[in-house]
């Protein structure tokens, strides 16, 4: 058997360089014509070296071609199972393409898929540097496969650029394909197909042209576009539609690419938005929304032709546009949900373009039938378009009615849908909204766990001060059945939604109480601090409030922040126990012993973490001056309500900051040190007529505050830090506060509070920070991830830096989160922080 080569095909190494060189080399005249490409050989099967062979591609020859003699002393045979003509020393057994797909499935080992793929890749290698070009594209089609399968095929780039190179459309196909597919901006081999684009987008060959256009608009980079614009804004006017359509989607990456392009394609548009063809039409949108987004100019130019975008989407829906695209009865949804998506922008905070556009939002959106999924792509693209620009307020409510249906829909995808829609407008038309809600509580009862999760969002995001008692009964019986991954978070949302809109003090702590003992162990490290502030605020509820923790500890003593509260409690107002309330239909017995019993059943058990035992030992403490009235009860007193910032101080905290005041004023009872010692010491012994006891204190307290300010341990409190604003964006704001610990000069913490002012949701907000190395740093679990709209919760996230050497603080943060539909990152560096937080 012979070989079949082409007599004068130039070498394609030398013209690569110049692809220009191709053109004028010296080719034999083709005397057959693909009947479909003018300009290329047709491929003729059967024989090596020709296509539909075992493995062959070859040529036909022409009327001037004859085969090339082989070299002599070399004999020429084929391999087996390839089409690979290969000298004797070397028989290549490579695999055609339909046989290595199928070798490669039917192994049964990742190890043997592994080796087969090494093996072939080795061939192809192999035939690489014998440099057949007529076995060259099936070559690189193999390995284009192996690069879809995940494995390294970066050794065929050049082969790409090679084909791309090559007269015949078999090697151009395949080669463009490898471009787009192997070849990007971090490669530098990219800019040398440069001509060869240029070259193809001006021969006139349309299917070249399409792959030229495809690949451009792939992986091309900012120089190319640059270069290739004059060749693209050419076959924007093209009479073929097909040339057209890929021109214009080639433009929108160039746009992308290289912003200051937009001046060259934007004249072209109101011509091509006259056009019938679907393709052509349909890019122009896409081409028209890129510009739009990119300028301000261009959105300002655009606005004048809203009447003719709102002209063809009333045709689409009243009459059809082409019937080759409706889809489910749906005339052209993918054009519908494109203009739509373009109204959205024009008709965003004006005027006159959102009242032109109104009475057909209306039209498709009362017109449109919600039983398919097309028509749903459609409804839900009037929905956002409705709510973005400046609408009528019937229309808004008819977009969010529109969206409750869509909470009944069988599909889960449009059931979720329609709960991140509503949750984005649930700030701007809260009562709207709220007219869905027991639809919205229906779906917390899903049993898949992502729209569980976004109707617990919107279910908290409902609660107000007319709904919290219905709302949190609901949420309540869902955080007894919910997924462990949700428990956090709806835990967290009633307290928070308690906090903010209890409508009395006794609600709120029965609440909390729920909270604790459904679902203790899932609740913010504050649940216990801030109850016990609530209930020291609640003189009149002392009593209620122990007993009911008393229950609830004698029941479960497995929840940690319940038995906190409980211990804390009943060391504060266990006398209460032993008394009888009216308040209870049930009267609670209690003996002492069975509080002290009760109390060192927490000390020993195994689930009790080392913050409950020490609850545990100075509840004992003190419960030893409330139940035998010992004479120590100076140390051991009910604790003064500590002051907290916020809306939460009340007039309580006033009186307490009073009586400190009062008790500074107060003259100070003088004696020993070492009495003051031996007291400290004699609290954890018995009574002894050994001891020395001081004389009984006032029982005033003032006395009792002037005895405790005595001590020789207490620290004077440390100064306050002033807060720090180091972030504001579009609504977004970033402050820190400090806190030094007493005790531990080494130690801050720090609180990030980011709060949103905009009138869209911060969703997926994410904080991280980094400090010198000489630091060491801790962050914890934020409060959320979503910052509400309007100054709606902030998120808070404390981190813990450890500073042995007091060095100077600089503090680096990376911000990321979603705003207006876009995602934004930003890094900067705090190096103002106050002295006071280093010092």
């Amino acid at each position: 058997m012979h070989e079949e080569v082409s007599r004068g095909t130039p070498d394609l190494s030398y013209c690569l360089a110049d692809p220009m060189r191709i053109r004028r080399a010296s080719f034999p005249k083709l005397q057959s014509l693909r009947p479909e490409v003018s300009g290329f050989k047709k491929a003729e099967p059967g024989g090596p070296g020709r296509a539909g062979s075992h493995g062959g591609g070859g040529e036909r020859e022409g009327p001037d071609e004859a085969p090339t003699p082989a070299r002599p002393g070399t004999r020429k045979c084929w391999g087996e199972r390839s089409g690979v003509e290969t000298e004797s020393r070397m028989v290549v057994t490579s695999l055609k393409l339909q046989d290595l797909i199928q070798e490669i499935r039917g192994a049964k080992t990742q190890a043997q898929e592994r080796e087969l793929i090494q093996k072939e890749c080795a061939h192809i290698r192999a035939s690489f540097r014998d440099g057949d070009p007529l076995q060259r594209h099936r070559q690189l089609a193999k390995l284009l496969y192996v690069h879809m399968l995940g494995y390294p095929a970066h050794f065929g780039q050049m082969e790409c650029l090679k084909l791309i190179a090559s007269p015949r459309f078999t090697d151009k196909r395949v080669g463009y394909l490898g471009a787009m597919l192997l070849l990007d901006e971090r490669h530098d081999a990219h800019l040398l197909i440069t001509n060869s684009i240029k070259n193809d987008l001006s021969q006139g060959i349309q299917p070249v042209q399409g792959l030229a256009l495809c690949t451009l608009s792939t992986m091309g980079s900012a120089e190319m576009c640059r270069d290739l614009t004059t060749e693209v804004e050419k076959l924007l006017l093209q009479p073929s539609p097909y040339l057209r359509k890929k021109a214009i989607l080639t433009a929108v990456h160039m746009i992308r690419k290289v912003p200051e392009l937009s001046n060259v394609f934007l004249p072209h548009c109101a011509q091509l938005l006259h056009e019938r063809h679907h393709g052509v039409l349909l890019g122009t949108i896409t081409l028209i929304t890129e510009l739009c987004e990119r300028s301000p100019a261009a959105l300002r130019h655009f606005r004048k032709v809203v009447p003719q975008l709102v002209q063809i989407l009333r045709t689409l829906v009243t009459t059809g546009y082409s019937i080759e695209h409706s889809i489910s009865g749906v005339s052209d949804p993918f054009l519908q949900v494109q203009i739509l998506r373009l109204l959205r922008i024009l008709g965003r905070n004006h005027e006159e373009s959102s009242e032109t556009m109104n009475d057909l939002l209306a039209q498709v959106a009362t017109n449109t039938d919600t039983g398919r999924n097309a028509s749903n792509a459609v409804l839900f693209e009037t929905v956002l378009t409705i709510m973005d620009i400046r609408s009528a307020a019937g229309l808004r409510v008819l977009a969010v009615n529109i969206l409750g249906r869509f909470l009944l829909n069988s599909d889960k995808n449009t059931r979720y849908v329609a709960l991140m829609s509503l949750l984005r407008l649930v700030q701007s038309d809260h009562s709207a909204v709220q007219r869905h809600r027991p639809t919205v509580v229906e779906c917390l009862r899903e049993t898949d766990v992502s729209l569980s999760r976004r109707a617990l969002e919107l279910s908290l995001a409902l609660v107000n001060s007319s709904n919290i008692q219905a709302m949190t009964q609901e949420l309540q019986a869902f955080l007894e059945s919910c997924p462990p991954d949700l428990r956090a978070d709806c835990a967290s949302g009633i307290l928070l939604a308690a906090e903010r809109f209890a409508p009395t003090k006794r609600w709120h702590i029965d609440t909390i109480l729920h909270v604790l003992t459904t679902a203790g162990s899932h609740v913010r490290d504050d649940a216990v601090a801030n109850l016990t502030q609530l209930i020291g605020g609640a003189q009149e509820l002392h009593s209620y409030s122990v007993r009911r923790l008393y229950s609830a500890l004698a029941e479960d003593i497995s929840q940690q922040p319940l038995v906190q509260v409980a211990a804390w409690c009943i060391g504060e107002y266990g006398d209460l126990l032993l008394e009888w309330s009216s308040e209870e239909t049930e009267p609670l017995q209690v003996e002492e012993e069975e509080v002290l019993a009760l109390l060192e059943k927490v000390l020993q058990s195994h689930m009790s973490l080392p913050a409950t035992r020490g609850y545990a030992l100075t509840a004992l403490m003190k419960l030893s001056t409330r139940f035998h009235g010992d004479n120590k009860a100076a140390i051991l007193e009910k604790m003064p309500l500590v002051e907290r910032g916020g809306p939460q101080a009340d007039e309580e905290g006033k009186e307490s900051k009073a009586a400190a005041q009062l008790s500074e004023a107060a003259p100070v009872p003088t004696e020993p040190q070492a009495s003051k010692l031996l007291d400290l010491l004699d609290l954890l012994d018995g009574p002894s007529g050994n001891a020395q006891h001081p004389p009984p204190l006032d029982p005033s307290p003032a006395g009792t505050l002037a005895h405790l300010l005595d001590l020789p341990c207490a620290p004077p409190s440390p100064a306050p830090i002033p807060n720090l604003k180091v972030f504001e964006r579009e609504g977004v704001q970033l402050n820190l506060s400090f806190i030094r610990p007493p005790g531990i000069s080494a130690l801050l913490l720090i609180t990030i509070t980011a709060t949103n002012s905009s009138g869209d949701d911060v969703t997926h907000f994410i904080c991280q920070a980094a400090v010198p190395k000489s630091f060491q740093l801790q962050l914890q679990a934020p409060s959320g991830d979503t910052v509400p709209a309007r100054g709606g919760l902030p998120i808070t996230q404390l981190f813990r830096i450890l500073n042995p050497n007091k060095a100077p603080l600089r503090l680096k943060l990376r911000l990321t989160y979603n705003h207006f539909g876009q995602s934004v990152q930003e890094i900067f560096e705090v190096n103002n922080l106050p002295v006071e937080t280093w010092q």
